[in-house]
């Protein structure tokens, strides 16, 4: 077992059940996207932080 899959095991002991089960999903959803070879096709968090905030920028011109 990896380091990553060791810490996500002792975290899920550690969460509330929701919050236990929202991660649950997100990783079998990355999961999936990675078997499919789709993950590249996701834009990164940085690049949607940067349309949020010239969305923001322009809402207050």
């Amino acid at each position: 077992m990896t380091q990553l899959a060791k810490k996500l095991d002792a975290k899920f002991a550690t969460w509330s059940p929701q919050v236990a089960a929202q991660v649950e999903q997100i990783v079998t959803d990355i999961i999936e996207l990675a078997d499919a070879q789709a993950l590249d096709l996701l834009p990164s968090r940085t690049i949607v932080q940067e349309v949020l905030d010239a969305l923001d920028e322009a809402k207050t011109r």
